[in-house]
């Protein structure tokens, strides 16, 4: 596997800026060779005082001796940034895109034979716990190897078919704010039956990180780690009984269709 030296991000969002920070806490990181390509000025001066290097709107010197580059913008920005980037690419260079809705055919289509990659992480990728899923297109066996072993070191990576990546911007990106407010809820309950707010949201957010190791060590399904808590006419089974006559698996299944169904409708 070719390792991944300098690293070059156009566009310092949200998105963009959590890359960069789960990059920054490798153990073999160097700043030096970790750049960020933002236009806002006010956003240019954030990651600067966040220790980043910064280029403002230099795609050219952003990408220079970079092995890879992460474009991280908003998809009505994506084929001005392609165009800007065609003439400028060495033939080596990888380029990965983690915008939403825009095909590798497009990808194609702006850059030709370019190795080209789509992710889909999600913001928890600046803690090293993204679940990042990869679809490539022109790239070599070596390649494909060099970007999940790069993104193994950011959190947990699946290689799927495209057609799924639109689904999985749903369950596994807008996942986590959807994870974020069951916690939310399950604080605002432990506040109602004596806790404070910080213990509260202390212990929710601990046991939703038990539950989903619970999940990920043993293996195991989730009603089967439901089955070890629920007791006969114990209080668990009696709770998880009332969430369900409210809703509370449908809501969430209908959540999860309704962002899919507005993220696939033609525009």
């Amino acid at each position: 596997m070719t390792s991944i030296k300098k690293i070059a991000i156009i566009g310092g969002g949200n998105l963009g800026t959590s890359i960069a920070k789960g990059i920054l806490s490798l153990n073999n990181a160097d700043k030096s060779n970790l750049i960020i390509c933002e236009k806002r000025k006010q956003r240019v001066k954030q990651l600067m005082d966040m220790g980043f290097e910064v280029v403002e709107e230099n795609i050219t010197k952003t990408i220079q001796g970079a092995d890879i580059i992460i474009v991280s913008v908003k998809p009505q920005h994506f084929t001005a940034v392609l165009t800007e980037l065609k003439s400028q690419l060495r033939k080596d260079q990888l380029v990965v895109s983690t915008v939403t809705g825009v095909p590798l055919q497009t990808m194609r289509d702006n850059l030709g034979e370019q190795p080209i990659v789509r992710i889909m992480p999600n913001t928890a990728i600046e803690i090293r716990e993204s679940m990042t899923c990869i679809c490539s297109m022109n790239t070599s066996k070596e390649q494909d190897e060099t970007v999940i072993g790069f993104f193994d070191q950011l959190g947990k990576t699946i290689v799927l078919q495209e057609e799924l990546l639109d689904a999985v911007t749903v369950l596994g990106a807008c996942g986590i704010a959807f994870a974020l407010r069951f916690i939310r809820a399950a604080t605002q309950g432990g506040i109602e039956i004596g806790f404070s707010a910080e213990v509260s949201q202390f212990i929710a957010s601990q046991t939703v990180k038990g539950a989903a190791r619970l999940l990920h060590e043993n293996a195991s399904h989730p009603e089967s780690e439901i089955d070890k808590v629920t007791t006969p006419q114990g209080i668990t089974i009696s709770g998880l009984n009332e969430m369900e006559h409210q809703g509370f698996s449908s809501s969430v299944i209908k959540g999860l269709l309704t962002s899919y169904n507005k993220l696939v409708q033609p525009k």
